[in-house]
């Protein structure tokens, strides 16, 4: 059983998508309708702009999911998946390769996404930091007996967790998960708390436009961010969806349920093609990956 997982922020590099305009007329036709779509040419950001620039919110999430959808749809009929799934803003790219959501609709929703999510972080001074080599209930522990706001958003793979919170939440919960033991615990150089209750503004932005937003019965189960189950209903797609900038990204549950339920190989679509293979490794080697 064949799935294909798509990249959230931080897989973006410079040149993306260049190859794909100048050698097919599918991706320069889609190019440029995103282009139009949003109103400035993210094409001239994403073929020749710095690290730097590919790295503001506004441009990094449609990019990506530009580059990942893409890609999918250049597969044409090889692209057959059994079930799909998205990292964070990469559950949009899931989505629309599924036939979910039209690609217009699904640009739309990314660029106003990332705006309300660069919004919501000028609003109130937040961080995220990584924690690598301690349980996750050992840091969801820690978490909870801090007195501000910081949550475990990112459970990315056995091993690995992203919590998100305020500035001085988040230097306690460091400080903390060193004394507890993590091999590395540091605080990311991101604008904001991404996928925690510090998003509440922008969901309830976002929430007005995803429900005035068409979705369809996907042509396979879409595995949501929020509970890390399958999920082929429109309207609880959309609840979901909604739900997931405030909610925690179950990255490790997803992959661990898509097994259980018989995915037998993992597909990338989008970015360095590396990002999520590298967390279906964390939770077992022996599975199979590759880059569309």
């Amino acid at each position: 059983m064949k799935a294909y997982v798509f990249p959230g922020q931080g897989a973006q590099f410079e040149g993306m998508g260049q190859d794909l305009y100048e050698s097919s007329d599918i991706a320069k036709s889609l190019f440029d309708q995103a282009n139009e779509i949003l109103g400035y040419s993210i094409t001239d950001v994403m073929f020749a702009g710095t690290a730097e620039e590919l790295k503001q919110t506004k441009i990094t999430q449609p990019a990506i999911f530009l580059h990942s959808v893409i890609k999918a749809k250049m597969a044409g009929d090889d692209f057959q998946p059994e079930a799909v799934a998205g990292h964070s803003l990469g559950e949009f790219s899931a989505l629309v390769a599924a036939n979910a959501m039209n690609f217009e609709d699904g640009l739309r929703l990314v660029q106003q996404r990332a705006l309300a999510m660069q919004k919501a972080c000028e609003a109130v001074e937040s961080t995220m930091a990584a924690i690598v080599g301690l349980e996750d209930e050992a840091i969801e522990k820690i978490c909870t007996a801090i007195n501000d706001v910081v949550i475990p958003a990112n459970y990315n793979c056995p091993g690995q967790l992203v919590i998100s919170g305020t500035i001085n939440g988040i230097n306690q919960a460091v400080e903390a998960c060193k004394e507890a033991g993590a091999r590395m615990a540091v605080v990311l150089p991101v604008g904001g708390a991404f996928h925690s209750p510090l998003m509440q503004p922008a969901e309830d932005e976002l929430r007005q436009a995803i429900e005035k937003t068409t979705i369809q019965p996907p042509i396979c189960p879409v595995y949501q961010n929020v509970d890390a189950l399958p999920e082929t209903d429109p309207d609880k797609i959309k609840e979901k969806l909604i739900q997931q900038l405030t909610a925690s990204v179950r990255w490790t549950q997803t992959m661990h349920n898509m097994i259980a339920d018989g995915v037998s190989e993992f597909i990338e679509v989008g970015g360095t093609g590396k990002t999520i293979r590298g967390f279906v490794k964390r939770v077992d080697r022996k599975f199979p990956t590759s880059s569309l």
